[in-house]
């Protein structure tokens, strides 16, 4: 597979992930945390959405042929030393690679008001970095 093909796989998973995450929305925090099947679907579609962002993160490194991350946060970090991502853009994304660990790892003790932010709040974070890499790459 190509790298171009990977980015764009990657990018419709991401749009597949938000689609799905923005029906959420529309309940209250205490219907989703309450129904143990509104939870794990929340939950498991927010960790699909943020390992593939991390995904395309690592393809987008890799098609431009820059320096390999040691960490998921740091693939933000070059993409914004590449001058591909803002400043703001890299903290709120790095941020998404922390919540990316923890909900893989603490998932009897996770907060659920985190969650629940995400959702709520953070979802356009991606929808931006989904706008900034398609106008970047040129992919449309």
């Amino acid at each position: 597979m190509t790298d171009n093909f990977i980015i764009e796989s990657k990018i419709s998973s991401i749009q597949k992930y938000l689609q799905i995450l923005k029906g959420f929305q529309n309940y209250s925090q205490k219907q989703i945390e309450g129904d143990v099947h509104l939870r794990g679907s929340a939950e498991r579609y927010l960790y699909l959405l943020t390992q593939s962002v991390l995904d395309l993160a690592e393809a987008i490194i890799s098609f431009k042929d820059l320096r390999r991350p040691q960490t998921y946060s740091e693939s933000f970090d070059i993409l914004h030393e590449e001058k591909l991502i803002s400043p703001d853009l890299t903290e709120k994304l790095v941020k998404m690679a922390k919540f990316r660990n923890i909900i893989s790892r603490d998932y009897e003790d996770l907060d659920f008001t985190i969650i629940y932010d995400v959702l709520q709040k953070h979802l356009q974070d991606i929808e931006e970095f989904l706008s900034v890499v398609e106008d970047k790459l040129n992919i449309h």
